[in-house]
């Protein structure tokens, strides 16, 4: 068994005024520093062995009073470079008190009554409360991420233990990227600064399998397949997008792009093959893609290197994307049959996809259930609901089961994510600089890319 009091501090019941005592100790010692140091002189040359308070009696000389001004100034400036420069250790301060004091504001821990007679005992005795048992919760803080640890011992307060999320969240202030049971204790990892964790355009990486969108955050697309992205007008929704798309150009990865609105995405088209925002086209693509995908999968098991459980990585195949924005609008461009069909399609998509590097990723307003039938919309791993959304929205996005408590923040890019871990947490895409043009460098890497093959060609060619 692990033990988790080597995990951080614990928390009592006398931190329910740590920041306090902390502050008073911290200055307290400092304002007495300041005043023995400028006093060192005058306490030098006190005859302290016939010095007696009483005869000499305390005066505040203009020196004296300075040096209290001197000493003031000095708490302050302190108090100041503290907060300024260790925010991180006033805020696990911060934590710590209000943990302490979310235990005993709900009584979640045991206390008998004592009576305390005083000094004088023939006065009536007092009764106060005594804590016999308190939880044992620890806190840490690691790199950026707090770690909360509660023993589990079986007690009458074990459910409200094991349900902490919401509570945490809320009150600290902060999002839960992971919730574990481990034997004894349950761990809650949180981020208490998310934005301070945004990345920007150049640092979005796509590699072994997952793609990177925050500091904290990667998206393991080989592992936890297919990405739903929602979010109205001015949410970011197609600027992040088109960051997923030039990031994947960095690597082998084969796009195929669908934009029903022949708006932003379908502008892609005078630069790299593959776009589509014609109804015929598009189902077609669709269509495509799915026999690519069969096709790979028969391949596969051709292939001297293929091994049974290992996936389209391991042969060293591209992985191929089908970026869908506007998916809702297409839907409802179709008539029955043809709905039918590309649902149909999209189905076997899901069913077959993982082990042979096919990957979906949609984008629309709201994911409503007649567009996503039979199940489709579970089959997302990654799901990115960006902008102001409804209650309904987040509904349909994680579940209406679902007990996140969504606030609103009118940050451009923000949102909330589930990489597929069925945690709910803060997101902010990817910043993007001013004067970024998409078209341009999504353009210079599909050159860089064709160029390379035509060397490589040429350079086969020329071995023979």
């Amino acid at each position: 068994m692990q033990k988790i009091w080597n995990k951080g501090h614990r928390i009592r019941a006398s931190d329910k005024h740590l920041v306090y005592h902390f502050s008073i100790g911290t200055l307290l010692f400092v304002f007495v520093a300041v005043l023995l140091l400028l006093n060192m002189k005058q306490l030098m040359r006190t005859d302290w062995e016939h010095f007696s308070l009483l005869e000499n009696g305390l005066t505040l000389s203009p020196y004296n009073f300075i040096a209290i001004l001197i000493a003031t100034g000095v708490c302050a400036l302190v108090a100041f470079l503290y907060y300024r420069f260790c925010y991180d250790s006033f805020k696990k301060l911060l934590h710590r008190q209000k943990l302490a004091r979310m235990i005993l504001e709900n009584k979640w821990y045991e206390a008998d009554t004592v009576q305390d007679s005083g000094f004088f005992t023939d006065l009536q005795s007092r009764s106060r409360e005594k804590i016999v048992w308190f939880p044992k919760i620890y806190y840490s803080m690691k790199n950026g991420l707090l770690h909360i640890q509660c023993e589990i011992s079986l007690g009458k307060y074990q459910d409200q233990l094991l349900t902490l999320e919401k509570k945490l969240e809320s009150g600290l202030y902060c999002e839960m990227t992971d919730k574990t049971l481990h034997d004894s204790y349950v761990e809650y990892i949180m981020l208490y600064d998310m934005i301070a964790n945004r990345i920007s355009i150049d640092e979005v990486q796509a590699e072994n399998g997952g793609l990177r969108l925050m500091k904290n955050l990667v998206w393991e697309y080989d592992a936890l397949p297919h990405a739903l992205i929602c979010g109205g007008t001015g949410g970011g929704k197609t600027y992040f997008i088109l960051t997923i798309i030039e990031a994947l150009l960095h690597t082998n990865a084969v796009l195929y792009i669908l934009d029903p609105k022949n708006a932003d995405l379908a502008d892609l088209g005078t630069v790299m093959p593959n776009v589509h925002y014609k109804k015929e086209d598009m189902i077609s693509c669709i269509n495509a893609f799915y026999e690519g995908m069969v096709a790979r999968s028969e391949d596969m098991k051709l292939m001297p290197a293929y091994k049974t459980g290992e996936n389209y990585a391991y042969l060293g195949l591209a992985p191929h994307f089908l970026i869908f924005d506007e998916y809702v609008a297409f839907m409802e461009m179709l008539g029955t049959k043809e709905s039918i069909a590309v649902l149909s399609q999209l189905k076997k998509i899901f069913i077959l996809i993982r082990q042979s590097g096919y990957f979906l990723i949609f984008a629309c307003q709201r994911p409503d259930a007649k567009y996503f039938s039979d199940g489709i919309r579970d089959n997302f791993n990654f799901r990115v609901a960006l902008g102001r959304m409804s209650e309904l929205g987040y509904g349909m996005m994680f579940g209406s089961d679902t007990d996140k408590q969504f606030f609103q923040k009118r940050i451009k890019g923000r949102g909330y994510c589930d990489v597929g871990t069925s945690v709910i947490s803060e997101f902010y895409t990817p910043l993007v600089p001013k004067g970024h043009d998409f078209l341009q460098t999504i353009g210079s890497l599909t050159h860089a890319r064709q160029d390379g093959t035509a060397t490589c060609e040429a350079e086969g060619v020329g071995t023979d």
